[in-house]
């Protein structure tokens, strides 16, 4: 269990450009010298994973009524919420007493051999380890036994809250418990190991399962048993936010739920008085360039964790330096690293390098989870610029908290290796986003080393000296983050940028070619689409069509390569085989030219080579516009339901054909499903589908996977409906918005079970392909969240969608909206395998964490 499971909280790094702060902050229990920080924001749920197979919690079958979202009123519809929250109260409490039962039944027995010759356990002991655990249950007992009688007999005119107002009120034994638990900790750890009998007593505690279900006791330690109780004590705040969401500010509960909720967060606020305070953000220098040639911001890997430096290149030498912390009214200055005289300074080939450390990469919903939250400030500033009075106060703290995010994601993004190496002693790793940028680093090194270098070592002095010229020498200010920029700077595009890379011409000599398109994205760049390899040509012509997803871009980065088939070339870093860089350019997004209707021709020119290529934007809302087909004979644009019939098949044609032969040759395919397929590719494939082509198998075989793969999208995507329902739609996001796990996973099942048995059959078929993918992740990168943020809004994206105002929004990408319709596919891939058959069944069983 990790200290801060559920809690959705970041750790920023604190030392400058250092994120030791990391090490500091490990996760496990085991050893840790802090307590675990307990948020009583709202807006921190439980993560949305499905029961790990360890864990100890289950819950009783609850009977409920058949959800029909699309014709109750609004009493009704808030009546079943509150059925659907108390009745996972219920069986979450259940779990939770199990759990305190089976940490109290071996303190009995321990306390009667206590008074004997040879006692397990002295009295001390017992009471230091067990301190409170007794109030704790009672408490907790007393409040099931109150509420289990009222929820079975539940109507508008049931009154609940005197209930929650009075477990709330008896919050302070939790006080007592978490000073305490520390304590508690280390004396059950020094007698297990002074103790043969206590350590198999402590190692082997059963929990029973709920009542009326089959499941046998399953075996828990006491450690994680004892962790149980500082789990809990969040889950008053989850759940009083979600009763008092569905319930009426007239019912005579309101304004005792809003008296429960002030004392559990008063409460929650106190205890995190004591306990390690939550970490600072990473800072960053402000300010300006022997001769400096070129600086920027870069990670190092540095002792297995990510340290944020700023590398200056000189003429003779290059210098790691990061940002001293200096007290208010004094200047800022660098304090070297590391420096190596460019004489000395070698790039090992790939066969040569040893491999790097293990690194613990970033999950990548993590990563997305931070955009959308930087998202979200962006739009609250926008908001608050616009309003009449908006307070410079709360705009500055809004960035300030922007700036924090936004530090978050510079330093844990970047995944592609550089590195160096000294060959008089060691060498630095660096991770970047952008192999463009990592070209940059090399030909400007390489360029440099041309000339006569020679061997040098600073005195100690000279060190100081350059080290402290940094500041006035450098010419990269501040990171590359958004809360930098004026407020009349170009917020950049949100939406599609059509990029068609026609041909390229002025290479010396034949080669296996193909271009790879970057665009920047929350102020770093990422890799977008890549063309497919034209072999043994100077002149390649690729004519290709690819669809962008542009995030606050500015700016779209071509590279090109030269393919290596070369196996002795393959980097260990990354496992990859490396391909040489033939050229490289960049263009600036303007959105004069590139938003009119009309593709727009443009050349990059780079090293003597020419990229021709075309493009054009599109507004997000006008791309992902549902269009239902005018003719009904063909497959896409016609609903579902009528092609299944057409068929006599439970899932259509083309989608099993798609994932057959994804799940065949592209499951390991590096970007399966976010890499865009040709769009040419993808017309002839949808034209052949709704002529339904005796050829189309043949071209299946034939085409790229990335082009199949982009038409199993397309297809959901045109659905005139949207495969779970536009009658479901708001359902669903009340559903996922649910804090507490019992009560979603009641209300997000029977949602699956309200959707007609076409829609049910395609999405559970999706589903386990989807989770078959997310197996290969180490090989294809595409993780559970990767796959749910790609085809979240497509399967979810209401067919009637209003414009939510200027395209350049950034809420336009990353609204409320597209976060939710993420997290509704992301809570099915993570949930244990869902069988039709079970679904359909009358009572529903499910399962939550406690």
């Amino acid at each position: 269990m990790e200290w801060l499971q559920d809690q959705g909280d970041f750790n920023y790094g604190t030392d400058g450009y250092d994120a030791e702060g990391n090490e500091e902050h490990k996760s496990s229990r085991e050893g840790s010298e802090t307590m675990p920080y307990i948020d009583e924001s709202p807006t921190m749920s439980p993560q949305l994973s499905a029961r790990s197979q360890d864990s100890v919690d289950g819950v009783s079958p609850t009977p409920t009524e058949v959800l029909l979202p699309g014709g109750e009123s609004e009493s009704d519809k808030g009546l079943l919420m509150r059925k659907l929250v108390l009745s996972g109260v219920l069986a979450s409490e259940e779990i939770y007493i199990n759990q305190l039962e089976a940490l109290l039944l071996p303190m009995k027995p321990l306390k009667a051999t206590a008074s004997t010759s040879q006692p397990v356990l002295t009295l001390q002991q017992i009471n230091d380890i067990f301190y409170k655990i007794e109030d704790i249950y009672q408490m907790h007992k007393d409040f099931y036994d109150k509420l289990c009688p009222i929820v079975l007999q539940f109507d508008n005119k049931t009154t609940v809250g005197h209930l929650f107002q009075k477990l709330a009120s008896q919050l302070g034994v939790y006080k007592a418990f978490v000073d305490n638990y520390k304590f508690a900790l280390e004396t059950a750890e020094k007698c297990s190991q002074c103790n043969v009998q206590f350590f198999k007593i402590s190692e082997d505690l059963k929990v029973k399962g709920p009542k009326d279900s089959k499941e046998q006791p399953q075996s828990v330690t006491m450690e994680a048993l004892l962790y149980k109780p500082i789990d809990r004590v969040t889950r008053s705040t989850l759940v009083l936010h979600d009763l008092l969401k569905h319930t009426p500010t007239d019912h005579p509960d309101y304004p005792l739920l809003q008296d429960a909720l002030r004392i559990s967060q008063n409460f929650l606020s106190s205890i995190n008085e004591d306990i390690d305070p939550r970490r600072t953000a990473v800072t960053t220098p402000k300010g300006e360039p022997r001769q400096l040639v070129k600086d920027g911001f870069l990670v190092e890997l540095s002792e297995n964790s990510r340290k944020l430096r700023h590398l200056f290149l000189f003429t003779d030498l290059l210098l790691c330096a990061k940002l001293k912390k200096t007290t208010v009214g004094k200047h800022q200055q660098y304090d070297c690293k590391w420096y190596i005289p460019l004489a000395d300074l070698v790039f090992p080939s790939p066969e040569e390098s040893e491999p790097i450390p293990q690194l613990h990469a970033t999950p990548d919903h993590e990563i997305e989870e931070m955009k959308a939250k930087i998202s979200v400030l962006k739009s609250e500033i926008q908001k608050e610029r616009k309003s009449n009075k908006g307070s410079s106060r709360t705009i500055e703290r809004l960035k300030k908290k922007m700036f924090e995010y936004e530090s978050w994601l510079l330093l844990y993004s970047p995944t592609i290796p550089f590195r160096i190496h000294n060959k008089n002693g060691k060498s630095y790793f660096f991770l970047l986003s952008s192999d463009y940028e990592r070209s940059e680093w090399r030909e400007a090194i390489q360029k440099l080393q041309k000339k006569d270098l020679q061997a040098l070592a600073l005195s100690p002095f000279e060190l100081q000296v350059l080290t402290a010229s940094c500041f006035k020498l450098r010419t990269v200010h501040n990171v590359p983050i958004i809360s930098h920029k004026d407020d009349d700077e170009s917020p950049g595009l949100y939406g599609f940028l059509h990029v068609i890379v026609k041909s390229a011409k002025g290479f010396s000599h034949s080669s296996n070619l193909y271009c790879t398109l970057e665009v920047d994205s929350f102020g770093y760049f990422v890799s977008k689409a890549k063309t497919r390899v034209f072999r043994d040509t100077t002149e390649p012509e690729w004519n290709e069509e690819f669809e962008i997803e542009l995030e606050g871009s500015q700016c779209l980065r071509i590279l090109c390569y030269e393919k290596c088939y070369d196996k002795s070339k393959l980097n260990k870093d990354n496992n990859e085989i490396v391909d040489k860089i033939m050229g490289k350019g960049q263009i600036q997004l303007d959105p004069q030219v590139v938003q009119s209707k009309n593709w727009h021709d443009d050349v990059i020119e780079m090293n003597g080579i020419k990229v021709e290529f075309s493009m054009k934007f599109s507004s997000r809302d006008m791309s992902l516009k549902r269009t239902p087909s005018k003719k009904q004979t063909g497959v896409f644009g016609v609903k579902i339901s009528v092609v299944t019939k057409r068929e006599r098949s439970k899932v259509p044609y083309i989608v099993r054909q798609c994932i057959e032969e994804v799940e065949k040759r592209g499951i390991e395919e590096v970007g399966i499903y976010r890499i865009s397929g040709v769009a040419t590719d993808i017309q002839a494939l949808k034209a052949s589908f709704d002529a339904n082509s005796k050829d189309i198998l043949m071209m299946l075989s034939d085409m790229d996977i990335n082009a199949i793969a982009g038409t199993l999208k397309l297809y959901f995507r045109e659905l005139p409906e949207p495969l779970l329902t536009d009658r479901l739609y708001l359902a669903f996001m009340e559903g996922i918005a649910l804090s507490d796990p019992a009560a979603k996973e009641n209300c997000m099942m029977h949602l699956l079970r309200s959707l007609p048995d076409p829609n049910l059959m395609t999405f559970l078929f999706l589903l386990q392909h989807l989770k078959r993918v997310a197996e290969k992740e180490p090989i294809n990168k595409m993780s559970l969240h990767n796959l749910a943020t790609v085809f979240g809004p497509t399967l979810l994206r209401p067919s009637e969608v209003e414009s939510k105002g200027h395209m350049n929004l950034a809420s336009d990408i990353w609204s409320h909206d597209v976060m939710a319709q993420v997290q509704v596919l992301l809570y099915y891939l993570q949930h244990p395998p869902i069988s039709f058959s079970e679904l359909k069944r009358s009572t529903l069983y499910y399962s939550t964490d406690v």
